[in-house]
């Protein structure tokens, strides 16, 4: 964080969703009365996934960054829900994918309701996300979100790529970062400036601001696959090892090991041995695989940050810098 970052004003956690709280409530409304479905497993299904709980950051940031340029109001909500739409169908997919059993402390609705049930009710998801887009009607709005989910998509065949791969570097995770996760946060900002009537060069800055803010998220949320406390993390630590995902960290770690250690290591990451964390984190340890990935995130941070300038000040602006300093301050 610059010098100039530091001097402006800047909300924390807690007064970020009291200052978002009715617009919130107004988005979750709504996410609610259009889950329903007169099929009752997509019913148990999504509502499972949809009140796990979780900060519902990507709605919060369509909201934030209408407030920010100029305010918000039912097109808003309804775009906060078909981000949460979005991002909750590929959790499903995800945990199929990654066959993965516990989210947020919870078990996932594949480990319930097994996989068939969870990329169907996925499907279900993304559709109805695509029925709120086309009520309202815009082609810039359909253009944006048709554009992000199929880079999504292509994320997450990307990311299948270079499982058990230990070859994939730190320009590959990259890409796959962006395509994954940024790309969601990018369309949420720069639709909430779009629907508060901001123009071009208003709405350039808050796409790269969410751009930013997606890569410093994730690439925080990496570090804490290999140093966070498992209970306040809310998932199995190691997940992304036992996966054979070589995150920053391990991609570090293996870039700047000896020989012989970086042997091993490429015999873990293609076996997903998750039972020799215990050698990974020595090998990230002595790399300063965690500091140096730290050190990433926090740098697209700072780019987040650094997009805000020339938007003027107000409470929403605060917030939306207290969100780049939390992703990389968090430890859950």
């Amino acid at each position: 964080m610059t010098i100039l970052q530091a001097s402006r004003p800047a909300l924390g956690l807690a007064q970020i969703q009291t200052f978002a709280a009715p617009d919130m409530a107004a988005v979750d409304t709504l996410i609610r009365a259009r889950l329903a479905s007169d099929v009752v497993l997509i019913n148990q299904i999504a509502d499972h996934i949809i009140s796990a709980g979780g900060k519902r950051l990507r709605p919060m940031l369509v909201m934030l960054a209408g407030r920010a340029v100029g305010g918000s109001g039912p097109a808003h909500h309804q775009l906060a829900a078909i981000i949460e739409f979005i991002h909750t169908s590929t959790l499903l997919h995800d945990d199929v994918v990654d066959e993965s059993d516990l989210r947020r402390g919870r078990s996932t609705a594949n480990a319930l309701w097994g996989n068939a049930p969870s990329v169907l009710v996925g499907d279900f998801l993304y559709s109805r996300s695509f029925q709120l887009m086309v009520e309202l009607d815009q082609m810039p709005v359909m253009r944006i979100l048709a554009d992000t989910t199929n880079k999504i998509a292509e994320g997450e065949v990307l990311q299948l790529l270079h499982v058990h791969n230990p070859d994939t570097d730190e320009a590959a995770y990259l890409r796959v970062i962006e395509r994954k996760t940024a790309v969601l946060f990018a369309a949420g900002t720069q639709l909430g400036a779009l629907a508060a009537g901001a123009d071009e060069a208003v709405q350039r800055k808050l796409y790269d601001y969410g751009m930013a803010l997606g890569y410093a998220f994730q690439i925080a949320d990496d570090v804490l696959d290999y140093s966070a406390n498992a209970q306040e993390l809310g998932k199995n630590l190691g997940d992304d090892l036992a996966e054979g995902k070589a995150t920053l960290p391990l991609i570090h770690a293996m870039a700047h090991s000896d020989a012989v250690t970086r042997a091993r290591l490429a015999q873990i990451i293609e076996q997903g041995d998750s039972s020799a964390m215990d050698e990974v984190l020595a090998a990230i340890h002595a790399t300063g695989g965690l500091d140096y990935s730290r050190q990433r995130a926090v740098e697209y941070a700072d780019a987040a940050e650094a997009a805000l300038d020339g938007l003027g000040e107000n409470e929403a602006i605060a917030a939306l810098r207290g969100l780049a300093r939390y992703a990389v301050s968090r430890n859950h």
